[in-house]
This record gives C-alpha cells, sequence and structure tokens, in this order.
C-alpha cells in the first residue's frame, strides 16, 4: 500500500472520521464465545454492532457521510437506497444533523426495517428490485436536487466503518481473523483498508491481523467481482439475508477487498439459519440474517484457521424480522457440543471477556475465560 496514493485513505482519514463521529455512537462490546471457540479449536469473539444505534454498523459510515456535507448540501436534504439498515441509518443521522432525507427502499425490504426508517423521520419510498430502487434514488437525486449518498461505494462510508476495524484491533492482544459480512463492500473496505493504513495487517512476514469477507449464495456480488478481476453486477439476488442483497460490489470496495482481504467465502441460508438460532439459544444474542453470516462461516468451517488462531466474527446487525427469526429456529440445525475439555469442562454462551482497563475505563478482552 503507498500512504502516499490518494487513491487509497490515509490513517489519518480514519482517525478523522473517528473522531468526528464517536461521540455520538456506541463502542460496541467485544464479547468471547466460548461455544463457538470450542469447534474452531480457538478463542471466539463477537463484535456486536447489532447493539449499535439503530441496530447495525451502518449508522458509523452513514454518520460520517453527514458530517462533512457543507451548508449547501445540508439544505438540500439527502436521499440514498437500502434494504433497511443504510436507510435507518441515513434516517437517524440525517434528524440529528437536521437535514431532510429520503430513502427508496426494494419492494421486498422488511416492513420493520420500512417503519423503523419513517419513525427516525426519513421519508420512505417503496420502489420495484433492488437495482430498480438505485435507479430511482438517481432519478429522484437529479430530479429534485437532493444529495445521493451512496450506501457502500463512498469514501467518507468506507472511512467511517474503519472504526470496527479499529475497536476490534485494541481490544485484542493477539492478531486475529476478522471475519466480515459483506453486501456491497463497504464495510469490510472500511475494516480493512484502516487496519492496513495502522500497519495491522498481516504483511510481509510482519504478524498481525487476517480479514475474511462472507456473502450469501444467492447474492455472491464480491465473490463474483474477486473471480473476475473487475466489479462485477448481479442480474439478480436470492437469500434471507436482505442486508447483503447488493446488486453489485462497490467499485472503490472493490480494489480494497482485492488488495487487503484473504479471500471472501460463501454461506447458504441455511447455515445462517443455524448461526442464528445458535446465537439466539447459547449466545443469547439477537442478530438477523446477514448479521450472522460471519458465525455461519466458522460454524461450518470456511475459514482457514490455524490451529489455536483467535477468530472475530462481526455481528453487523441485528433487525431481525421476527418472521424470520421464527424461521431460523425451526429451520436452523441445532447444535452439538464438542467433547467437554481434559477437564471436564464445557464452552458454553458468550462472556465479557476479562482484561485490561481501557483510558476511558471500559473492560477490554485482553484475557480470556478458562473455556
Amino acid at each position: 500500500m503507498n500512504r502516499d496514493d490518494p487513491a487509497w485513505l490515509a490513517q489519518e482519514d480514519f482517525e478523522a472520521a473517528r473522531s468526528r463521529t464517536e461521540p455520538w455512537l456506541h463502542r460496541t462490546q467485544l464479547l468471547s464465545f466460548r461455544t463457538l471457540g470450542a469447534r474452531t479449536g480457538g478463542p471466539v469473539f463477537l463484535k456486536c454492532e447489532n447493539l449499535q444505534r439503530t441496530g447495525s454498523f451502518k449508522v458509523r459510515g452513514a454518520l460520517n457521510a453527514m458530517a462533512v456535507l457543507d451548508e449547501d448540501e445540508r439544505g438540500r436534504g439527502v436521499i440514498t437506497v437500502s434494504a433497511g439498515n443504510h436507510a435507518q441509518a441515513v434516517a437517524w443521522a440525517a434528524r440529528r444533523e437536521g437535514v431532510r432525507a429520503v430513502v427508496v427502499m426494494p419492494a421486498g425490504a422488511a416492513r420493520s426495517k420500512a417503519a423503523a426508517a419513517g419513525a427516525y423521520g426519513a421519508e420512505v419510498v417503496v420502489h420495484g428490485s433492488a437495482a430498480a430502487a438505485f435507479g430511482e434514488a438517481r432519478r429522484r437525486a437529479e430530479h429534485e436536487g437532493l444529495v445521493f449518498l451512496h450506501p457502500f461505494d463512498s469514501a467518507r462510508v468506507v472511512e467511517g466503518h474503519g472504526a470496527v476495524g479499529l475497536e476490534i484491533d485494541e481490544d485484542l492482544d493477539e492478531p486475529a481473523a476478522v471475519v466480515v459480512p459483506v453486501g456491497g463492500g463497504g464495510q469490510i473496505a472500511g475494516v480493512a483498508g484502516a487496519l492496513a493504513a495502522a500497519g495491522r495487517l498481516r504483511a510481509n512476514g510482519r504478524p498481525g491481523h487476517r480479514v475474511f469477507g462472507v456473502e450469501p449464495e444467492g447474492a455472491p456480488a464480491m465473490r463474483r467481482s474477486l473471480d473476475a478481476g473487475r466489479p462485477m453486477h448481479l442480474e439478480s439476488t436470492n437469500t434471507v439475508a436482505d442486508g447483503l442483497a447488493a446488486p453489485m460490489a462497490g467499485r472503490l470496495n472493490y480494489r480494497y477487498v482485492a488488495e487487503f482481504v484473504d479471500d471472501v467465502v460463501l454461506v447458504s441460508d441455511k447455515e445462517m439459519f443455524s448461526a442464528l438460532r445458535l446465537l439466539l439459544t447459547r449466545a443469547k444474542m439477537v442478530a438477523e440474517p446477514s448479521g450472522a453470516a460471519a458465525v455461519a462461516a466458522l460454524m461450518f468451517g470456511r475459514i482457514p484457521l490455524a490451529p489455536g488462531e483467535t477468530a472475530v466474527a462481526v455481528l453487523s446487525g441485528g433487525n431481525a424480522d421476527p418472521d424470520v427469526l421464527v424461521r431460523a429456529l425451526r429451520e436452523g440445525a441445532p447444535w452439538s457440543d464438542p467433547a467437554p475439555a481434559a477437564d471436564g469442562t464445557a464452552a458454553d454462551g458468550p462472556s465479557a471477556a476479562a482484561g485490561r482497563e481501557a483510558a476511558a475505563g471500559r473492560p477490554a478482552p485482553r484475557g480470556r475465560e478458562a473455556p
């Protein structure tokens, strides 16, 4: 990575975004999940972005994008397109900034997410497929003079999401395999980009983190892009994980993934349901299917971990439709515990990992509890 290349965001860009947004957002917890760690053979942590404001990581990028608007742009108002989480994030950020917000959502978006975006103050427009919704948002932006906020293919959005990676790095004592759900690629570009800019990725024999992406089998835009060597559009998507059903990989996001991400793997809807069931019954944690994708990848062996290697699954969102949770409990495979450890103990549930006290008095997961 050439730090002087203006095509790449610098460490200062990620830190500036963090400074702009940190006062208004949660520093989400990193919780140990010994149940899953017993299967992977090493410590597993959950980065709980499902507990972030508006219920997902999306607010980090949306608030940063909103914060850098000039007075003319604020006066014009903003428009975006989203299956739900980005819509809620933009609505919340716009209300905080006193800016008009219009969100265009595909017809298949969860009613609960559309209702939440409206409750945060956005004008909600429901329109066609995901691809058609993008077109409608662009048309309205031009016709009404609104500022189009891209949900993922934007440097300001990527900058905002970088804080997820930086917080993980600060809260761990050792390098980890960081597993990130991928839709259009905004979050994984931010996580990998921020870690790379800070010199915290494994590279050229230097120890550091590795980053992996996870997509649904029914919406593999980034995987196909990597295979083709360029950003690709999908003709259609078919997955229960609406938050990962972007019809294309972002151009900026693709560049970051191709440069800094070890691999992007695929999981099935059934596997995401199984991960949701595990999180509900053993972690006592509510996620949506897209939020559970990273756990699914670890559960079903998609991530090549070294013996004893630490892994972090980013729970990217928790805005789950109740009907989807019922399906997960019915259709997800029940968990089968590994054999008890030699001392007779068994792994169960997440716990706040013990460790050092941060300067602000927050407990950080420096140490790990015995399994």
